[in-house]
């Protein structure tokens, strides 16, 4: 039994706010869970999963949020004026058979390379990073020692071209390192990089990590499903529902309160599942089916009420919509999925920090893509 069955079982037997472990609480029951996210009541300490650091919070909110803003614009225009290469990228990186879900992170790192990271040295690195510690399982294909060293290397090379780039030439924002160079106070610095530098690299595995399992689930789900109805939009709404690669949700009560009626103490950690909330049968008929037609109309009557794949409230992914734009768009430039034959190695998904697909190849017959609306 995998840590997914286990979590079913647990709540099929306890309900849906259960004990996991001693001290680790957690929740399933929808109502509950945008509650928690949203920090109703201010019961929980002030948190930001992608702002969050080994050094404490990269903040104010309001630096926070211009960060989030401008870097996604960045992305945004970048995607956008590359439109008429992406069949052609697609087309070289997939080709006519493909590992995954490794194709998908590395495609999409190859797609946002210019705006992530300039060339030389420091793009060697982020190389090595995406190799060492986005991709699925990576961890186990290299010494924890050997991760820890690459880690530090690559901080200490991000904080001096953040330093770098603070000073400031006047030119116009080409990169990620520039905007976030731009949101370095004035005053002393250093311990501000080195929290933008892991801000950095949470960025990079959001497009590299993150997307890219998504696009990995949606080619995966598509290829092993009976064949499905709906259109592109609602094959990656239904991975997301089905296998959200952002699956649970920790936060730390900043004060003793109930939950549903269960006791939490400032030494608990509530774990937000969003696993299990896309799974609750009274808002998703045949939950553990996938199923893109369902979102033929849009979202689904009370589907909006479980559904949080990228999170709830003010600390809610920016960027959303525009990782399910990427998606749809790759997929589009892919051959149909008539086309496809998927062969999975593994039939479990890995179960990390994010949710990501078995290994699988990919087979395509020919390689000149096509699309499908």
């Amino acid at each position: 039994m995998d840590e997914l069955e286990r979590l079913d079982d647990l709540r099929a037997r306890h309900g849906p706010i259960f004990q996991r472990r001693p001290g680790v609480l957690y929740v399933a029951e929808p109502a509950e869970a945008k509650a928690v996210l949203a920090n109703t009541g201010s019961r929980y300490r002030e948190h930001s999963d992608f702002f969050h650091t080994g050094k404490g919070i990269f903040g104010p909110r309001a630096a926070q949020q211009e960060v989030g803003r401008v870097a996604r614009n960045l992305l945004r225009d970048h995607w956008n004026g590359q439109s008429d290469r992406l069949a052609a990228t697609v087309a070289r990186e997939v080709g006519p058979e493909s590992r995954w879900p490794d194709t998908g992170n590395v495609l999409l790192y190859k797609c946002f390379r210019e705006v992530l990271v300039p060339e030389g040295g420091l793009r060697g690195l982020v190389d090595q990073v995406v190799r060492h510690a986005v991709l699925a399982g990576a961890r186990d294909r290299r010494s924890v020692l050997s991760r820890a060293l690459l880690r530090g290397r690559v901080r200490r090379a991000l904080v001096a071209e953040l330093s770098r780039r603070r000073t400031g030439d006047g030119r116009a924002t080409a990169d990620l390192l520039d905007v976030l160079a731009a949101a370095v106070p004035d005053g002393p610095a250093h311990p501000v990089l080195v929290r933008l530098a892991e801000v950095y690299l949470s960025f990079l595995f959001a497009v590299a990590g993150s997307t890219g399992f998504l696009l990995g689930w949606s080619v995966y789900l598509l290829g092993t499903a009976p064949p499905a109805g709906g259109d592109l939009s609602g094959v990656v709404r239904e991975a997301l529902r089905l296998r959200p690669v952002a699956w649970n949700f920790g936060r730390s009560p900043a004060e003793p309160h109930r939950l549903a009626g269960t006791e939490v103490t400032t030494s608990d950690e509530v774990v937000v599942c969003s696993y299990l909330v896309h799974r609750d049968d009274r808002f998703w008929p045949e939950p553990d089916r996938f199923l893109p037609e369902r979102w033929s109309a849009g979202v689904p009557e009370g589907g909006a009420e479980a559904f949080i794949p990228f999170g709830w409230g003010t600390h809610a992914c920016v960027a959303a919509g525009f990782a399910v734009q990427v998606v749809e768009d790759v997929l589009r430039v892919l051959p149909p999925a008539g086309r496809w034959r998927v062969e999975a190695h593994r039939q479990r998904p890995h179960v990390a920090a994010a949710l990501a697909p078995p290994d699988f190849t990919l087979r395509t017959n020919g390689a000149r893509t096509g699309r499908r609306r």
